[in-house]
This record gives structure tokens, sequence and C-alpha cells, in this order.
């Protein structure tokens, strides 16, 4: 069951990875077919399909009712990672939201420990 969740873990780092590489590539005045053909956006989808294949491996053992709100912490990291990176706006709502997010997180890791 391990291997199940250091898939699951590695989709969402994976995932984080290419959320971040797709933003890279679609900053700046290019036009869309630039930005699609940039190496930060192919490579961030490259991620996209890694991430998809360790989640395939992790719902092999891991119910989906609890995996897949898992996947939310990634929303947490990139709005951090966003901020921090690009100066994307983190207002006191957005972490009160994030907050909420890992909440929920952490309340179906105790409900799968448990259950």
């Amino acid at each position: 069951m391990i291997v199940h969740w250091a898939s699951l873990l590695a989709a969402i780092c994976i995932s984080v990875a290419g959320q971040l590489l797709l933003k890279a590539g679609a900053v700046g005045d290019r036009g869309v077919i630039e930005q699609i053909l940039r190496w930060q956006t192919l490579l961030g989808l490259v991620c996209y399909g890694a991430a998809s294949f360790f989640y395939i491996l992790a719902i092999r053992r891991i119910p989906i009712s609890v995996a897949m709100p898992m996947v939310a912490v990634s929303y947490a990291l990139i709005a951090v990672l966003g901020h921090m990176i690009w100066n994307e706006p983190l207002t006191p709502l957005h972490i009160a939201g994030i907050a909420l997010v890992c909440g929920g997180v952490v309340v179906l890791a105790f409900a799968a420990a448990s259950g």
C-alpha cells in the first residue's frame, strides 16, 4: 500500500511541476502557437502525462474518493508558488481558502487511516 501512497505523492509533485512549467511557457507576449511550442510548455505537458501515470497507479488501491481530494494539495502549493515566483495575488481570502482545502485533506487522510 505504501507504493500507492508514494505514487499519489509523485503524481501531486509532478503535476505541480507541470503547472509551473505551463505557466512559465505562457508568460510573455508571444502568440499562442509560439507559447505552445516553448520548451516549458511541452515539458509541462509531459509532466501532466507522467502525473496521470502515477495517479493511475495510486488509485489501484486508494479509493478515488480519497485520492482525488488529496490532489487538492497541489492547488495550495500552486497558489503559494505562484505568489513567490510571479508575484501573483495571495490575499487573506486566498489564504483562508487554502486553509480550508488543506483542512479537508487532513480530514480525508484521517478517514483513510481509520477506515
